[in-house]
């Protein structure tokens, strides 16, 4: 049995063909061209699934597209996805079977992340888990009991949008202190620039004081490698505000495996290492008996992956 999953971006449209036992068969990546609008972001989908299929004789069960924003219960419509201007509230199912023929459903895309972990990655392993994406933002999905736990309306697991310190900084969310402002790429970033430019000394500032604009996560990363202290510290600290939010997902939905995924996650032990520290600290100790934090390499994969699997669990 074969699908397609559809990983909707912004900035890029990936698209995979995929067996339900194997995985990939064939996979494709196209720019989004968002800024020309739902309509012709629809066509450049129809376009993506059009070239997977050629010169491939099987037909697939169906369409599964994962994109940022908040899906509706019969997994049709989604409410303004971040990212796409023109999207505000659309059924993007119906628009794409109009021009590809095939049934679609879609999904929120950090909830199929860990829909792709559950079916192909680490999460295999567990009945229950909570993924965190760390990547430009922080998103997250709950699995329960094998499925995608969705809420009463299909939006549920919001987890960047946790708040973990009203009086922290801002973010995406619709207050401070969201952990998303401080695992989220860009402002994490942002707070290793201010932290760093009271440190002329060091070397990250002498790589970076013209123009900060250019640090990233993976830079601390690689400072941290090679015994930068000062990195060191500033993913340390990233990571006990990973550990406060664990604790907080975990006080409310008694899982206890978190699989974390996305680039910042590339970190590693910098950042998983004080996150598993902080939340057995604050763990109430019932909940601390089978813990875990377990790194997902699956990466952007995960969430094509798990639109493939939506489709074939769904339709």
């Amino acid at each position: 049995m074969i699908a397609i999953g559809i990983d909707l971006g912004g900035t890029n449209i990936k698209a995979a063909l995929v067996d339900k036992k194997k995985g990939f068969i064939k996979t494709s990546c196209i720019p989004t061209h968002a800024d020309m609008g739902k309509e012709h972001v629809y066509d450049r989908i129809a376009m993506a699934v059009s070239d997977l299929l050629d010169e491939h004789d099987d037909e697939p069960i169906g369409i599964g597209i994962g994109m940022p924003g908040m899906v509706s219960m019969d997994r049709k419509t989604v409410k303004n996805p971040p990212n796409l201007p023109g999207f505000k509230v659309e059924n993007v199912a119906d628009a794409l079977k109009q021009r590809t023929g095939f049934r679609c459903v879609i999904g929120n895309d950090a909830n199929l992340a860990a829909f792709g972990s559950a079916r192909f990655g680490v999460g295999i392993d567990f009945d229950d888990f909570i993924m965190i994406t760390l990547g430009t933002g922080v998103g997250g999905g709950i699995i329960y009991n094998n499925k995608i736990y969705r809420g009463t309306t299909g939006m549920a697991a919001e987890l960047g949008h946790v708040i973990i310190d009203y009086h922290g900084p801002l973010s995406n969310s619709n207050t401070r202190g969201g952990i998303e402002a401080y695992l989220g790429q860009r402002f994490l970033s942002r707070y290793a620039a201010d932290t760093i430019r009271q440190e002329e000394e060091n070397s990250l500032y002498k790589t970076f004081h013209k123009d900060f604009e250019k640090l990233e996560p993976v830079d601390l990363y690689h400072a941290a490698k090679e015994g930068n202290e000062l990195a060191v510290g500033i993913l340390r600290k990233t990571g006990e505000k990973l550990g406060y939010a664990i604790v907080n997902y975990i006080h409310i939905l008694d899982i206890r495996k978190i699989v974390v995924s996305g680039g910042v996650a590339k970190a590693g032990k910098f950042i998983l290492e004080p996150a598993k520290e902080t939340a057995i600290k604050y763990l109430m100790p019932p909940f601390r008996e089978n813990f875990d934090i377990i790194y997902e390499s699956l990466g952007n994969d995960a969430a094509l992956l798990g639109a493939a699997s939506l489709a074939f669990e769904e339709l």
